[in-house]
């Protein structure tokens, strides 16, 4: 494995770490459950805090995804082939970005959008969300390479 691929996979882990973090933390179930009250963890009960933060690795995220698809265009690297697992790993994420900016869109004054489809959107995300985590769980041990 070169150093390249071992600094995008920490920094791939990272943003997801805390994406997840973060994201979880928009409910409110940090300060209901207790978990904010742990000495340090008290930001996860700020919700200006968590929103910015999950912007923040939001675009690491789609800087990240960007520059893996674009690195295997470039240099289509030799014994590298995508597996389906990459296939569902890229579809469950091309999902979770789409469907995350979406609710950015929404999140920005006058947006036409129905309650229904907050939810919808709302509902889409966080599920993609949990199959993303359950895929995760499901590969843990297994060397999965990102492209």
């Amino acid at each position: 494995m070169r150093l390249n691929e071992k600094i995008i996979r920490y920094i791939y882990i990272i943003t997801f770490t805390f994406l997840t973090l973060t994201g979880f933390a928009q409910m409110p179930i940090f300060k209901r459950y207790h978990i904010a009250d742990i000495p340090g963890l008290g930001w996860l009960a700020q919700f200006y805090i968590t929103h910015a933060m999950h912007y923040i690795f939001a675009v690491i995220l789609i800087g990240l995804s960007t520059y893996i698809c674009v690195d295997y265009i470039l240099n289509k690297p030799q014994g590298y082939t995508i597996t389906s697992r990459v296939y569902a790993k890229s579809i469950i994420i091309l999902g979770l970005i789409i469907t995350g900016g979406l609710m950015v869109f929404k999140n920005l004054s006058g947006t036409p959008y129905s309650p229904f489809m907050i939810s919808l959107l709302d509902l889409s995300h966080l599920t993609l969300c949990m199959a993303l985590l359950f895929y995760f769980i499901l590969l843990l041990g297994r060397s999965v390479r990102f492209y």
